[in-house]
């Protein structure tokens, strides 16, 4: 298979993984509800930060030890799904993803948003299994120096994670103008979209450490 054809076969790969309803898909829908469509990009900015460190990892072979330190990997699905859980279940109990009354004013704070999604995706063990099992499959020494093959198929998940999550936060920033007109939706939202988080963080918890 040519160069050419490797980075189509990574490309749908990508499409599909970014596509699955995972924690850090959860992660952008709660902050643009929660702050708006800024506050959603700054959460995706954060998930491409992690992305790139995680890019980073895998060229340089780092994710090798988690490999072998399987205990490492599942320190580390647990953290992510812990931290998840917590925002899930703060949200369950307040139902309250914005406050209404203050128009387009956003409850996440965009350092907020930009830390969650980074955070949550670093604790990601999805992004971690993905770096283990199908990065490297799609690195070559006789295609050139490896560190460039890495950032051209880093530059493939960003490109893909924007124009993913960036569809999320468009569509989630526009029902967020009509749920402020209806607080009793907005809180049995808010409630859902917490319970949504927990659920997930549970699952990616469970399927990880299998």
């Amino acid at each position: 298979m040519t160069p050419a054809a490797h980075l189509w076969v990574f490309f749908g790969l990508v499409v599909g993984i970014i596509l699955l309803p995972g924690l850090d898909m959860a992660c952008v829908l709660g902050c643009t509800l929660g702050g708006g469509r800024r506050a959603g990009l700054a959460s995706i900015g954060g998930i491409v930060t992690a992305a790139l460190a995680h890019v980073a990892i895998g060229g340089l072979g780092l994710a090798a030890i988690l490999l072998v330190m399987p205990a490492l990997f599942n320190a580390l699905l647990v953290a992510g799904a812990v931290y998840v859980a917590w925002i899930g279940l703060s949200l369950v109990r307040s139902g309250v993803l914005f406050d209404a009354g203050t128009g387009n004013s956003g409850r996440v704070a965009l350092p907020t948003a930009y830390r969650r999604g980074m955070l949550t995706n670093l604790l990601n063990p999805k992004a971690y299994a993905f770096m283990l099992a199908v990065f490297p499959q799609f690195v070559r020494r006789e295609w050139g120096p490896v560190w460039l093959q890495a950032a051209l198929l880093g530059a493939i998940i960003v490109a893909t994670q924007f124009s993913v999550y960036g569809a999320v936060v468009l569509t989630a920033a526009r029902a967020r103008g009509w749920l402020a007109a209806r607080p009793r939706a907005l809180a049995w939202l808010g409630r859902s979209v917490g319970l949504l988080l927990f659920v997930v963080a549970l699952l990616s918890a469970l399927a990880g450490w299998r």
